[in-house]
């Protein structure tokens, strides 16, 4: 009985082949295109170039008004939508560097790969304390897979 015990103990311990940690979608698309702080800081990844119900917007701030907690667009007097995070106004990039909400209007949608929304004090730019909205783009390789 012991001989019978400690065989099967033996045969179980090496069959163990312990935890197997599986990336999500977007912890996949956060090491895919984010780099140095804005990959480390935590943030909402939404992947626009799975989505099919952007082709209809001319503007990615337009699209994502209602869909992330938190974020309202306003129009300003010129016609620029200015994005703001619990009241204050992001800072916005495109492919890591820091542009003005004007820019977004001539930013093709089908160019856009994935947007990272943080909502927590990001300390990669001037305005630190009120967010990011990072935007990237899709790069040529990903053009010709499409």
């Amino acid at each position: 009985m012991v001989i019978v015990s400690w065989l099967s103990f033996t045969a179980a311990a090496q069959s163990y082949r312990g935890n197997t940690y599986v990336q999500s979608n977007e912890e996949k698309l956060n090491d895919l295109y984010c780099s140095g702080l804005f990959n480390s800081t935590h943030g909402t990844i939404i992947d626009i170039s799975s989505q099919t119900s952007t082709n209809s917007y001319l503007n990615i701030l337009d699209w994502l008004t209602g869909r992330v907690a938190g974020l309202r667009v306003y129009t300003a007097v010129n016609g620029n939508l200015i994005p703001f995070i619990r009241g204050n106004v992001p800072g916005i990039y495109l492919d890591e560097m820091l542009i003005s909400p004007g820019t977004l209007n001539m930013i093709n949608i089908n160019d856009i790969a994935i947007i990272k929304i943080i909502k927590t004090p990001f300390f990669g730019g001037f305005n630190g304390g009120n967010g990011a909205i990072a935007i990237y783009t899709l790069g040529g390789e990903e053009d010709e897979d499409e």
